[in-house]
């Protein structure tokens, strides 16, 4: 779970999850937040040995911080993991849902939380938002070929071995693109993916980390990883 200023999100984030899921273990990385989002999760730290903290030196970008997250859950020195979450903290992504996506991990190796499979699932987006994913996904899915509704859903559930199949250290993109690459790159290994849907709120408390630098990431980002895989580079 990547944060940044999500001091009026994680108290209550930790305690929901853990009253839900009582024997998860959660990873917090943290770029520093000013506003003592790190130094909330450490005083839980002191009574629950489950929650865990990477704390970084700055605002190094979502998809470092998750391929961070990801490289800390495969150290067997952290425990025996068989399954690796992704998720927000501001509560876009209900983690009652958690268990829905745990249960479909059971037969696939990467299972993604879908705003838009089965219809469009997004509660209070303004309709520019909305109209620019939804088409920045149709976007996606004619340059790659990747056969999913929501390509860039950041709610997720990779079995172990699926990460282990993904080269962590060759990752070309670092916003939100970043679930568009790891979606990409499990998909053309021939691997089971599966969209469940879910229904995705936008935050009611703190800011949104979305910007104009990071839609055109996206948009480069998908004809890159595109003719990476013709290259055979990916």
């Amino acid at each position: 779970m990547p944060t940044y200023r999500e001091i009026e999100n994680i108290k209550k984030m930790m305690e929901t999850l853990f009253n839900l899921y009582p024997e998860i273990h959660l990873l917090v990385i943290d770029d520093n937040s000013p506003d003592g989002t790190a130094e909330a999760v450490q005083e839980y730290q002191k009574t629950n040995p489950n929650i865990h903290l990477l704390q970084r030196k700055g605002k190094l970008g979502l998809g470092t911080a998750y391929v961070a997250g990801f490289k800390w859950a495969q150290d067997q020195a952290n425990g025996d993991f068989d399954f690796v979450f992704e998720m927000d903290c501001d509560f876009s992504h209900d983690p009652k849902s958690v268990a829905d996506l745990l249960l479909a991990a059971q037969e696939n190796d990467l299972v993604i939380g879908s705003r838009y499979v089965d219809g469009i699932r997004i509660i209070n987006w303004p309709f520019k938002r909305l109209l620019l994913s939804y088409l920045g996904g149709i976007y996606a899915r004619m340059i790659t070929g990747l056969p999913l509704m929501d390509t860039t859903g950041g709610f997720k559930c990779f079995r172990k071995t699926t990460l282990k199949k993904i080269d962590l250290d060759n990752i070309i993109t670092t916003g939100y693109s970043f679930q568009l690459e790891l979606n990409y790159k499990v998909w053309t290994k021939k691997l089971r993916v599966k969209e469940v849907p879910i229904i995705f709120y936008e935050r009611i408390v703190g800011q949104s980390k979305m910007s104009g630098s990071i839609i055109k990431e996206a948009v480069f980002a998908v004809i890159k990883l595109r003719v990476l895989h013709f290259l055979g580079r990916l």
